[in-house]
């Protein structure tokens, strides 16, 4: 038998370590303060959406590492050439495809875990929207217009004003993955998504214009200021 006195440590000991068992596996609270993220440079990144099926679209974001060859081109048709698709694009550009490759970050909480992206089409409107079993107000983080449906082209989505793409960071090390960011407290938006009229859509965007050559030096993409993306695999 326990004397008294240990007895109430050892169960102050347990609660203790019940409390942080459960902090770490409640979404909110693990992921909140685990990660920080950096912004990015928007000219080297092109978030696009890619047609399956006879409706469907699977989002999927690029980045051009090396200035040349070109990783994708704009169509005289309004729609996005692939081009890393044509060459062994290894040390020259990156393919984020699925939500190992990008998530969900709002005023600064990583929402992986809760907030799930895709891509909803209406008519001619292309949307990106978050959502989360747990509301049922839609986020929209990214818009376009779809010139036409053509299996090899894919659409170039503009970005919410407030949204932005931002790297993720463990421990100041800089890691692969890719937010859509906003600073914005998710409250806030909510109730801005719930409450407000439909935005009015803005002209087509072609993907961000694509860097110069690279600084000798071999350093590393540097952010110049924030920019602007479910688990789907990508066919070369």
């Amino acid at each position: 038998m326990l004397a008294p006195a240990m007895d109430q440590a050892v169960r102050r000991t347990y609660l203790a370590l019940a409390g942080a068992g459960l902090a770490l596996l409640t979404p909110w609270a693990g992921a909140a303060n685990l990660f920080d993220s950096s912004p990015l440079d928007a000219s080297r990144f092109a978030v696009l959406a890619r047609p399956v099926g006879p409706s469907d679209w699977n989002l999927l974001v690029l980045e051009q590492i090396q200035a040349q060859p070109l990783c994708w081109e704009q169509r005289p048709d309004g729609l996005v050439d692939p081009a890393l698709n044509r060459f062994n694009f290894t040390g020259i550009c990156s393919r984020y495809l699925d939500s190992n490759g990008y998530s969900l970050r709002i005023g600064n909480q990583d929402l992986a875990s809760r907030y799930r992206l895709q891509l909803r089409q209406s008519g001619t409107e292309l949307r990106l929207e978050a959502s989360t079993p747990s509301n049922p107000t839609v986020l929209v983080v990214g818009r376009a217009r779809v010139p036409l449906r053509d299996r090899d082209g894919f659409v170039a989505l503009a970005l919410e004003p407030g949204w932005d793409l931002q790297r993720r960071v463990f421990n100041s090390q800089t890691l692969s993955h890719i937010y859509f960011a906003n600073p914005s407290p998710l409250p806030e938006l909510l109730a801005k998504a719930g409450g407000s009229s439909p935005v009015a859509l803005r002209p087509p965007v072609a993907p961000p214009s694509l860097p110069g050559p690279a600084r000798a030096g071999g350093s590393t993409l540097v952010a110049r200021g924030p920019i602007r993306l479910p688990v789907i695999p990508f066919s070369d």
